[in-house]
This record gives C-alpha cells, structure tokens and sequence, in this order.
C-alpha cells in the first residue's frame, strides 16, 4: 500500500478514470453493436455519425487506437451503405 499522500491520491484518480473509460467504452461498443444489428437504411444513416462520434472521442482519449477506430467506422459505415 502507498504510503505518500499524492500516492494515495493517484491511486483515487486512477480508480476514477478506470471506470469512466470502462463505461464509455461499453457505451460505444453497445451502439456499434446496435447499428450493426440494424437493418432500416434510415434509421442507421442516423445512428451512424453518433456512433462515429464516440468512436473518435474514444481514439482522442487514447481508450482505443487510432487504427482500430479507423477499421471500426470504415466497416460500420461499409455496412449502411449495403444496406438497400
């Protein structure tokens, strides 16, 4: 265990991020999920630049890298394009 004070608040900070990125990241990965369950052209020409937009805010938070968010909102955007 830390025994320094700005040990211990680092610890808190920590804790703290951990779990945002953990939600935010689920968070996205639930509306990848769902525009790809999608089959409506509308209704994921809609979802697509939100999910774009979490994606991005992920990358510029180093939560995911950069080429992973490429490949995801290439891939996501393929799929509503082929959608008739």
């Amino acid at each position: 265990m830390a025994n320094h004070k700005s040990a211990l608040k680092r610890i808190r900070q920590t804790e703290t991020r951990r779990l945002l990125n953990k939600y935010k990241n689920k968070t996205a990965r639930n509306a990848v999920r769902d525009l790809r369950a999608s089959t409506d052209k509308k209704e994921a020409t809609a979802l697509l630049p939100k999910v774009s937009a979490m994606i991005d805010k992920l990358t510029k938070t180093n939560i995911i890298h950069k080429n992973k968010a490429s490949n995801l909102k290439s891939k996501l955007t393929k799929h509503v394009n082929a959608l008739a």
